[in-house]
């Protein structure tokens, strides 16, 4: 699932993990508690044609992913648990309740509309020219007659709509970049070694990150990084319910569902369907 870092983490981050890359073996996690707790959140669709497997392709096989560092990524994953369930989800839900729901839909499009560079770059490095055109034309369609991105009138221009959302760290797989090791993130959650230096990157072709340079400041950008976390944290806290809901050990639930999400979105980017 997709994650939105506060300033200054993906930094630090970047410089822990991309070191570990090449160390990293696989091994196989033991088996969910639950089934139900598989991610089926995202967006895109599969439009019924016949696809071909390819070798970029092989990692997503199998919901599977190294996990050397469990007891800490479980002693994380248990405060982040307590974070989400005492600060961000009262805080979500005053939002909810404050903020009227056209209001809510049309901050949230216009801090994803911002996010074009992250999706065009990441496109442009895997050579998909096309789409890199298509994620062009939606932001400006967006841009326009959407009012600054606050509409998405582009989802209904059938060239334009369904285009699946490119990220660094997808980009990362695309150039046959294994996942590494699996990394509970600090207020973030599920990541993995590849996928965090991916975040890294997506932090830094984002434009809300620009203000701070381009403005000599920091306070221009944390409260706008703030009004996008809050915008976006109904979505997550209700992906998050998804994925831990109904299940004996939560953490185990939310690798799994990491990693199945992460499948589909491969499927989706590199135009292959994501198998059960």
């Amino acid at each position: 699932m997709k994650i939105h870092l506060p300033s200054f983490l993906p930094i630090i981050l970047a410089s822990l993990v991309a070191p570990l890359f090449s160390s990293c073996t696989t091994t196989s996690p033991k088996p969910p508690a639950s089934t139900s707790a598989v991610a089926t959140t995202g967006h895109g669709k599969n439009d019924g044609k016949s696809y071909k497997k390819t070798s970029d392709l092989e990692e997503y096989d199998v919901a599977t992913i190294a996990d050397p560092l469990e007891p800490i990524n479980r002693g994380t994953f248990w405060l982040n648990h307590q974070i989400y369930t005492f600060i961000f989800k009262p805080i979500s839900k005053g939002y909810e309740t404050v903020v009227p729901k056209p209001v809510r839909k049309g901050l949230y499009n216009v801090f994803d509309n911002v996010e074009f560079p992250v999706r065009f770059v990441s496109d442009t490095l895997q050579g998909n020219f096309k789409r890199a055109g298509q994620e062009t034309g939606r932001f400006v369609v967006n841009s326009t007659v959407g009012v600054g991105g606050i509409g998405r009138p582009a989802d209904h221009i059938p060239a334009l709509a369904n285009v699946p959302a490119g990220e660094v760290g997808l980009t990362f797989a695309r150039w046959g970049v294994g996942h590494g090791f699996y990394f509970v993130i600090p207020l973030l959650g599920p990541s993995s070694a590849r996928d965090t230096v991916g975040l890294a990157g997506d932090y830094a072709l984002n434009p809300v990150t620009w203000l701070g340079f381009i403005y000599g400041t920091w306070a221009w950008t944390i409260p706008v990084s703030v009004t996008g976390t809050v915008a976006y944290m109904p979505d997550k806290m209700s992906k998050y319910d998804t994925m831990t809901k109904n299940t004996l050990d939560k953490y185990l639930a939310a690798r799994t569902a990491y990693v199945q999400y992460r499948k589909e979105a491969a499927a989706r980017q590199f135009g292959a369907p994501a198998k059960p």
